[in-house]
C-alpha cells in the first residue's frame, strides 16, 4: 500500500509541475487530475501499486474499457496525452524506470471543423454592447482584445497592464509552456481598453487599493478576473448574435484565425499569432476557408 501512496504523490508532483513550470490552464490541470485519479483507481483494482509494474497491456486494458463504456475517442485521446506526459515526467524525475506509453497508439479522430462567427455577426455583437456603463466598457475591452489578437482565455486572464504597449500597438502574451509572443493589437481594441482602464483606476482608488495593481482585467472587488467570469461574459455576447452550440472564448479565437485567412493572411503568420507549435494545428482553418469558398461558389455560380 505504501507504493500506492507514492503513486498518488507522483500525481500531485506532476500536477504541480504543470501548474508552476508549464503554466497549464486550471481547466487542463483539473482534467489531467481527473484522468490520473481514474487511472490510479484502475490500477488499484488490479492490485498494481508501483508505476514500474505498469505495462503497455495494462494501459490498453484501461483505455479499451473507457471506449467500451462509451467514452468518446476525443476524450480517450486526451487521456493518452495525459498519461504520456505523466510517465515522461515520472521517468525524468526518477519516479519510475520505464515509460510504457512510448509505443501507445492514439485512436484516430474524425476531423472536426472549428466553430466561428461570420463578420456580420461579429459586427452585430460589438454594435450591441452597452458601453455606457463600466461593466459594459470592460466587456467591450475583453471582446475587442479577444477578436483583435486571437489569444486564449488563460492568456487574457493572466495579462498585466504592463504587457500592453499602447505606443507600438502590441501586447506581450505568455502562452502554453510559459512561451511568450508579441501580438499586434488593433485600434478599436486599444480604444476600448483605454476606456476600461479609466474605470479600472477609479475602482481601485475607491476601494483604497494600489493604483499599480498588476492585473489588466479585474473584478468589482479589485482582484484579477477569473476564467469563469470571462467565459460567461463571452457566452452571453455570442448568444445574442448566433445559434452556435459552442459559445466560448475559443470560438472568438477560431473566428480571428478564420477571418484573417479569408482575407488573405499567410498561414505561417496566423500560426505565429495563435502561438501554435506546429503548422498542422493551424491548417484546420484552411479547411474552414475552403468550406466558405464552396458556400460562396454554390450560392453564386449559375451551374453550381
Amino acid at each position: 500500500m505504501k507504493a500506492l501512496v507514492s503513486m498518488h504523490t507522483s500525481v500531485r508532483k506532476f500536477l504541480e509541475y504543470l501548474e508552476v513550470e508549464r503554466r497549464y490552464s486550471p481547466n487542463t490541470i483539473r482534467s489531467y487530475e481527473v484522468d490520473l485519479q481514474q487511472f490510479v483507481t484502475f490500477l488499484s483494482t488490479l492490485r498494481i501499486a508501483s508505476l514500474d509494474d505498469v505495462t503497455k497491456n495494462h494501459l490498453r486494458s484501461f483505455l479499451s474499457g473507457l471506449l467500451d463504456g462509451g467514452v468518446s475517442r476525443k476524450t480517450v485521446a486526451r487521456k493518452i496525452a495525459c498519461l504520456r506526459s505523466y510517465f515522461r515526467f515520472a521517468k525524468r524525475h526518477g519516479l519510475c524506470e520505464k515509460n510504457p506509453t512510448l509505443t501507445l497508439i492514439t485512436p484516430k479522430l474524425g476531423k472536426r471543423l472549428p466553430s466561428f462567427l461570420d463578420e456580420s455577426s461579429m459586427a452585430k455583437m460589438f454594435d450591441g454592447l452597452d458601453t455606457a456603463t463600466p461593466a459594459g466598457r470592460q466587456q467591450a475591452a475583453i471582446l475587442e482584445l479577444f477578436y483583435s489578437t486571437g489569444m486564449r482565455l488563460g492568456e487574457l486572464v493572466h495579462l498585466d497592464v504592463s504587457d500592453l504597449d499602447f505606443a507600438q500597438g502590441i501586447v506581450k502574451v505568455t502562452g502554453k509552456g510559459s512561451k511568450q509572443r508579441i501580438i499586434p493589437v488593433g485600434r478599436r481594441a486599444l480604444h476600448a481598453i483605454e476606456s476600461y482602464l479609466r474605470d479600472r483606476l477609479r475602482l481601485l482608488t475607491q476601494r483604497g487599493l494600489a493604483s499599480d495593481e498588476s492585473a489588466l482585467f479585474i473584478t468589482a472587488k479589485g482582484v484579477r478576473i477569473y476564467p469563469e467570469a470571462v467565459s460567461r461574459m463571452v457566452k452571453k455576447a455570442i448568444s445574442q448574435v448566433s445559434e452556435l452550440e459552442k459559445k466560448s472564448p475559443h470560438v472568438i479565437r477560431h473566428t480571428f484565425a478564420t477571418h484573417l485567412l479569408n482575407r488573405g493572411a499567410d498561414l505561417r503568420a496566423v500560426k505565429e499569432l495563435l502561438g501554435h507549435e506546429s503548422l498542422s494545428t493551424t491548417q484546420v482553418y484552411t479547411h474552414v476557408s475552403t468550406e466558405q469558398l464552396k458556400k460562396v461558389y454554390r450560392q453564386s455560380h449559375p451551374k453550381a
